[in-house]
């Protein structure tokens, strides 16, 4: 019991220490312009917590986390404590720290399933907005292991699936769940969804087959036709086998006619022509023409075979010549045609011929999937210079 003597100078030190605020001002009270910032400094009043949490500077904070990290506590109410706080990370979207608050829940092992269920599940749902779709449907997954019928471990393991391209697995979570939950409007809204999703993958599926089907019996024809006609396509080079000096008698790798494939038809990349088979059952090629002497080239997309050279020639240099013949020489009856055989010999073209028949000549391959041709105009300087010392065989 406090002495009468105490007492009287404790009433008088608060009395002196009352007597102050009438004329001294509270230094550290809030005011119009702090207020709100002082507010965010108090944990209950916080609207986002700091990203690290210092003892100097939140000494509060620090205290209240190791409250709620205090291992003396009960396993369930750590594991509550994590999932609030993992709560709290998810609704400010910080999904990483709430997704390390559900893990932490999680490791504790408690017994309670409900609760379990519940970081799973909510730890599904940050991975979602994450877009780790994998992990999300791996804890949808382990939720509904523990409570095959927990509403959102079904939903969000439909939307997993939905965005996964699952539609056949979303289907099967949203079934699962309306036998449990009959009306639940966003279980049957995905799996309408899913349905839509599956049967649009299905008719393209088909489309893509029957595609597939109808171009690989185009390229069988298409072959077959090249091969009747004898014509060789020039394969690309494959590096020789280890331990082998040998070496094709033409320096090139030729496929054999029973080996023909399209591998060598490759213009299409840069193109965007490739040959091809008409309604008649003619073939249709890309031909490139080179003029050396300029440097120049030109790209006929459909060479029809039965076409001959001179039928060309005559419509592109008949009427208007081109722009970079100065001296007005590329004329069609000027024009000498040749292709480059196997170890650089030339073989002259008669103009008058049809495409087919170089192509089906002996020494002639198509490369790259397009045909090409040297133009020369007769007996020029420069003609007489680029024939010095090749070899010339005329067909």
């Amino acid at each position: 019991m406090t002495s009468p003597a105490l007492q009287e100078d404790s009433d008088d030190g608060m009395d002196e220490f009352m007597e102050k605020f009438k004329t001294h001002k509270y230094k550290n009270a809030f005011n119009e312009r702090n207020w709100e910032e002082e507010f965010d400094k108090v944990p209950m009043f916080m609207k986002k917590a700091p990203e690290e949490i210092d003892p100097v500077t939140h000494p509060d904070l620090a205290c209240l986390q190791s409250i709620i990290h205090d291992d003396d506590r009960p396993p369930e109410e750590r594991a509550k404590t994590l999932k609030d706080e993992g709560n709290d990370y998810f609704k400010e979207k910080n999904y990483k720290k709430a997704i390390i608050s559900y893990t932490a829940g999680l490791k504790i092992n408690c017994t309670s399933q409900d609760i379990n269920t519940i970081l799973l599940t909510n730890r599904a749902a940050a991975h979602f907005h994450l877009g780790n779709m994998r992990s999300a449907l791996n804890d949808a997954l382990a939720a509904k292991k523990i409570k095959p019928d927990h509403l959102k471990a079904l939903i969000r393991g439909a939307q997993c699936c939905m965005e996964l391209r699952n539609f056949t697995e979303a289907i099967q979570w949203c079934d699962a769940g309306l036998r449990a939950y009959p009306t639940d409007q966003k279980l049957q809204e995905v799996r309408a969804a899913a349905d839509k999703q599956k049967r649009a993958a299905e008719r393209d599926a088909r489309k893509a087959k029957a595609k597939g089907k109808k171009e690989r019996s185009e390229r069988d024809a298409l072959l077959a036709a090249i091969k009747e006609r004898g014509i060789k396509l020039l394969q690309p080079k494959k590096p020789p086998k280890r331990g082998s000096d040998s070496e094709d008698e033409d320096g090139d790798s030729v496929a054999a006619m029973a080996e023909l494939t399209l591998d060598g038809l490759s213009s299409q990349d840069a193109t965007g022509a490739r040959v091809y088979m008409d309604d008649q059952g003619s073939l249709h090629w890309p031909v490139l023409f080179l003029y050396p002497e300029h440097q120049q080239s030109d790209f006929i997309s459909e060479f029809c075979e039965s076409s001959c050279f001179i039928n060309h020639l005559v419509v592109m240099f008949g009427q208007e010549l081109p722009p970079w013949d100065m001296e007005m020489k590329y004329l069609p009856q000027n024009l000498e045609l040749y292709f480059e055989g196997q170890k650089e010999i030339l073989h002259h073209v008669d103009p008058k011929i049809s495409l087919l028949e170089v192509l089906r000549h002996e020494r002639y391959f198509v490369k790259a999937g397009t045909p090409s041709f040297i133009i020369l105009v007769k007996d020029s300087s420069f003609y007489k210079q680029f024939l010095t010392g090749k070899k010339v065989r005329r067909l």
